[in-house]
Protein backbone atom coordinates (compact mmCIF):
# COMPACT_ATOMS: atom_id res chain seq x y z
CA UNK A 1 0.00 0.00 0.00
CA UNK A 2 1.42 3.39 -1.00
CA UNK A 3 2.61 5.73 1.71
CA UNK A 4 0.08 8.36 2.67
CA UNK A 5 1.07 11.81 1.45
CA UNK A 6 1.51 14.69 3.85
CA UNK A 7 1.06 18.28 2.70
CA UNK A 8 4.12 20.47 2.18
CA UNK A 9 3.11 22.96 4.93
CA UNK A 10 2.82 20.04 7.35
CA UNK A 11 6.31 18.88 6.35
CA UNK A 12 7.68 22.38 6.90
CA UNK A 13 6.15 22.51 10.37
CA UNK A 14 7.22 18.96 11.28
CA UNK A 15 10.72 19.45 9.91
CA UNK A 16 11.12 22.82 11.60
CA UNK A 17 9.97 21.63 15.02
CA UNK A 18 12.00 18.43 14.84
CA UNK A 19 15.08 20.31 13.69
CA UNK A 20 14.85 22.98 16.38
CA UNK A 21 14.40 20.41 19.13
CA UNK A 22 17.23 18.30 17.74
CA UNK A 23 19.66 21.22 17.52
CA UNK A 24 18.84 22.37 21.05
CA UNK A 25 19.30 18.90 22.56
CA UNK A 26 22.42 17.65 20.79
CA UNK A 27 24.34 20.78 19.76
CA UNK A 28 26.79 20.67 22.72
CA UNK A 29 27.67 17.07 21.79
CA UNK A 30 28.11 18.10 18.16
CA UNK A 31 30.39 20.97 19.23
CA UNK A 32 32.55 18.57 21.27
CA UNK A 33 32.71 16.17 18.31
CA UNK A 34 33.86 18.93 15.98
CA UNK A 35 36.56 20.19 18.33
CA UNK A 36 37.83 16.69 19.07
CA UNK A 37 37.95 15.84 15.36
CA UNK A 38 39.82 19.02 14.41
CA UNK A 39 42.56 19.04 17.02
CA UNK A 40 45.95 17.67 15.99
CA UNK A 41 48.03 15.19 17.99
CA UNK A 42 50.68 17.77 18.78
CA UNK A 43 48.16 20.39 19.87
CA UNK A 44 45.64 18.44 21.92
CA UNK A 45 43.47 20.69 24.07
CA UNK A 46 40.75 18.18 24.98
CA UNK A 47 41.09 14.55 26.03
CA UNK A 48 37.44 13.48 25.83
CA UNK A 49 33.95 14.74 25.15
CA UNK A 50 33.29 15.49 28.82
CA UNK A 51 36.65 17.27 29.14
CA UNK A 52 35.81 19.40 26.10
CA UNK A 53 32.39 20.40 27.47
CA UNK A 54 33.76 21.20 30.94
CA UNK A 55 36.57 23.35 29.53
CA UNK A 56 34.15 25.06 27.16
CA UNK A 57 31.81 26.03 30.00
CA UNK A 58 34.70 27.26 32.12
CA UNK A 59 36.27 29.41 29.39
CA UNK A 60 33.23 30.49 27.36
CA UNK A 61 30.29 30.11 29.72
CA UNK A 62 27.25 27.87 29.36
CA UNK A 63 26.20 29.39 26.03
CA UNK A 64 29.67 28.73 24.68
CA UNK A 65 28.44 25.17 24.10
CA UNK A 66 25.95 26.62 21.61
CA UNK A 67 28.44 28.65 19.61
CA UNK A 68 27.41 28.36 15.94
CA UNK A 69 23.92 27.17 16.83
CA UNK A 70 22.32 30.25 15.27
CA UNK A 71 23.36 29.01 11.82
CA UNK A 72 21.72 25.64 12.43
CA UNK A 73 18.61 27.15 13.98
CA UNK A 74 18.21 29.39 10.93
CA UNK A 75 18.79 26.76 8.25
CA UNK A 76 17.58 23.58 9.93
CA UNK A 77 13.93 24.18 8.95
CA UNK A 78 14.56 24.32 5.17
CA UNK A 79 17.10 21.48 5.48
CA UNK A 80 14.67 19.12 7.23
CA UNK A 81 11.78 20.22 5.02
CA UNK A 82 13.77 19.43 1.87
CA UNK A 83 14.94 16.11 3.30
CA UNK A 84 11.49 14.93 4.39
CA UNK A 85 9.68 16.26 1.32
CA UNK A 86 12.24 14.74 -1.06
CA UNK A 87 12.07 11.35 0.64
CA UNK A 88 8.27 11.41 0.52
CA UNK A 89 8.32 12.51 -3.14
CA UNK A 90 10.68 9.75 -4.23
CA UNK A 91 8.80 7.14 -2.21
CA UNK A 92 5.58 8.25 -3.89
CA UNK A 93 7.15 8.13 -7.36
CA UNK A 94 8.56 4.66 -6.73
CA UNK A 95 5.27 3.26 -5.40
CA UNK A 96 2.90 4.36 -8.14
CA UNK A 97 1.85 0.78 -8.69
CA UNK A 98 0.25 0.85 -5.24
CA UNK A 99 2.50 -1.89 -3.91
CA UNK A 100 4.60 -1.71 -0.77
CA UNK A 101 8.07 -0.37 -1.45
CA UNK A 102 10.86 -2.89 -1.64
CA UNK A 103 13.99 -2.31 0.43
CA UNK A 104 15.90 -1.28 -2.70
CA UNK A 105 13.31 1.36 -3.58
CA UNK A 106 13.32 2.66 -0.01
CA UNK A 107 17.09 3.02 -0.24
CA UNK A 108 16.78 4.82 -3.58
CA UNK A 109 14.27 7.25 -2.06
CA UNK A 110 16.67 7.89 0.82
CA UNK A 111 19.49 8.44 -1.66
CA UNK A 112 17.42 11.09 -3.46
CA UNK A 113 16.55 12.80 -0.18
CA UNK A 114 20.18 12.93 0.94
CA UNK A 115 21.26 14.33 -2.42
CA UNK A 116 18.66 17.12 -2.31
CA UNK A 117 19.36 18.22 1.26
CA UNK A 118 23.02 19.12 0.62
CA UNK A 119 21.79 22.29 -1.08
CA UNK A 120 21.28 23.65 2.42
CA UNK A 121 23.44 21.30 4.50
CA UNK A 122 26.78 22.14 2.87
CA UNK A 123 26.86 25.90 3.63
CA UNK A 124 25.22 25.30 7.01
CA UNK A 125 27.84 22.74 8.06
CA UNK A 126 30.75 24.77 6.73
CA UNK A 127 29.76 27.89 8.69
CA UNK A 128 28.78 25.96 11.81
CA UNK A 129 32.07 24.05 11.99
CA UNK A 130 34.18 27.18 11.62
CA UNK A 131 32.22 28.89 14.41
CA UNK A 132 32.36 25.80 16.64
CA UNK A 133 36.10 25.40 16.19
CA UNK A 134 36.86 29.04 17.07
CA UNK A 135 36.89 28.16 20.77
CA UNK A 136 39.44 25.38 20.27
CA UNK A 137 41.72 27.69 18.29
CA UNK A 138 41.46 30.38 20.98
CA UNK A 139 42.30 27.80 23.67
CA UNK A 140 45.35 26.66 21.70
CA UNK A 141 46.55 30.24 21.42
CA UNK A 142 46.29 30.67 25.19
CA UNK A 143 48.29 27.49 25.77
CA UNK A 144 51.00 28.57 23.31
CA UNK A 145 51.14 32.03 24.90
CA UNK A 146 51.50 30.49 28.37
CA UNK A 147 54.29 28.23 27.12
CA UNK A 148 56.02 31.23 25.57
CA UNK A 149 55.87 33.13 28.86
CA UNK A 150 57.37 30.19 30.74
CA UNK A 151 60.21 29.83 28.25
CA UNK A 152 60.90 33.57 28.41
CA UNK A 153 61.21 33.68 32.18
CA UNK A 154 64.68 34.78 33.22
CA UNK A 155 65.20 36.68 29.96
CA UNK A 156 65.98 40.36 29.67
CA UNK A 157 62.43 41.25 28.71
CA UNK A 158 59.21 39.52 29.77
CA UNK A 159 56.98 38.29 26.98
CA UNK A 160 53.80 40.20 26.31
CA UNK A 161 50.64 38.21 25.57
CA UNK A 162 49.03 39.21 22.31
CA UNK A 163 45.46 40.44 22.53
CA UNK A 164 42.86 37.83 21.75
CA UNK A 165 41.65 37.92 18.17
CA UNK A 166 37.95 38.64 17.76
CA UNK A 167 35.96 35.55 16.93
CA UNK A 168 34.23 35.54 13.55
CA UNK A 169 30.48 35.64 13.10
CA UNK A 170 28.40 33.71 10.58
CA UNK A 171 27.59 36.94 8.72
CA UNK A 172 31.25 37.91 8.55
CA UNK A 173 32.29 34.45 7.33
CA UNK A 174 29.58 34.42 4.69
CA UNK A 175 30.49 37.90 3.47
CA UNK A 176 34.20 37.05 3.26
CA UNK A 177 33.56 33.81 1.39
CA UNK A 178 31.21 35.44 -1.12
CA UNK A 179 33.69 38.25 -1.68
CA UNK A 180 36.72 35.99 -2.16
CA UNK A 181 35.28 32.87 -3.78
CA UNK A 182 31.73 33.65 -4.79
CA UNK A 183 28.86 31.25 -4.17
CA UNK A 184 31.27 28.31 -4.61
CA UNK A 185 32.95 29.33 -1.36
CA UNK A 186 29.82 28.37 0.57
CA UNK A 187 29.86 24.93 -1.03
CA UNK A 188 33.43 24.01 -0.20
CA UNK A 189 33.36 20.38 0.93
CA UNK A 190 30.29 19.50 -1.16
CA UNK A 191 31.75 16.14 -2.14
CA UNK A 192 32.46 15.15 1.46
CA UNK A 193 28.99 16.27 2.50
CA UNK A 194 27.45 14.10 -0.22
CA UNK A 195 29.54 11.14 0.92
CA UNK A 196 28.13 11.62 4.42
CA UNK A 197 24.50 12.65 3.88
CA UNK A 198 23.57 10.32 1.02
CA UNK A 199 24.62 7.09 2.82
CA UNK A 200 23.08 8.44 6.03
CA UNK A 201 19.67 8.83 4.36
CA UNK A 202 20.06 5.50 2.54
CA UNK A 203 20.49 3.78 5.91
CA UNK A 204 18.21 5.95 8.06
CA UNK A 205 14.92 6.16 6.14
CA UNK A 206 14.48 2.45 5.26
CA UNK A 207 15.62 1.34 8.72
CA UNK A 208 13.28 3.78 10.47
CA UNK A 209 10.32 2.86 8.26
CA UNK A 210 10.74 -0.88 8.85
CA UNK A 211 11.38 -0.57 12.60
CA UNK A 212 8.39 1.73 12.93
CA UNK A 213 6.27 -0.73 10.97
CA UNK A 214 7.15 -3.51 13.39
CA UNK A 215 5.60 -1.52 16.25
CA UNK A 216 2.21 -1.03 14.65
CA UNK A 217 -0.48 -2.89 16.60
CA UNK A 218 -2.58 -3.31 13.45
CA UNK A 219 -2.05 -2.69 9.75
CA UNK A 220 -4.38 0.32 9.70
CA UNK A 221 -3.11 2.01 12.86
CA UNK A 222 -0.19 4.31 13.50
CA UNK A 223 2.69 3.21 15.68
CA UNK A 224 2.67 4.58 19.24
CA UNK A 225 4.92 7.56 19.88
CA UNK A 226 7.43 5.58 21.94
CA UNK A 227 7.83 3.08 19.08
CA UNK A 228 8.50 5.84 16.56
CA UNK A 229 10.88 7.50 19.02
CA UNK A 230 12.87 4.31 19.60
CA UNK A 231 12.87 3.53 15.88
CA UNK A 232 14.28 6.99 15.18
CA UNK A 233 16.96 6.58 17.85
CA UNK A 234 18.09 3.20 16.54
CA UNK A 235 17.99 4.25 12.88
CA UNK A 236 19.79 7.54 13.57
CA UNK A 237 22.48 5.86 15.67
CA UNK A 238 23.12 3.15 13.07
CA UNK A 239 23.30 5.68 10.23
CA UNK A 240 25.58 8.03 12.21
CA UNK A 241 28.03 5.22 13.01
CA UNK A 242 28.03 4.10 9.37
CA UNK A 243 28.97 7.54 7.99
CA UNK A 244 31.26 8.75 10.80
CA UNK A 245 34.46 8.33 8.72
CA UNK A 246 33.01 10.60 6.01
CA UNK A 247 31.90 13.09 8.67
Amino acid sequence: MADKQISLPAKLINGGIAGLIGVTCVFPIDLAKTRLQNQQNGQRVYTSMSDCLIKTVRSEGYFGMYRGAAVNLTLVTPEKAIKLAANDFFRHQLSKDGQKLTLLKEMLAGCGAGTCQVIVTTPMEMLKIQLQDAGRIAAQRKILAAQGQLSAQGGAQPSVEAPAAPRPTATQLTRDLLRSRGIAGLYKGLGATLLRDVPFSVVYFPLFANLNQLGRPASEEKSPFYVSFLAGCVAGSAAAVAVNPCD
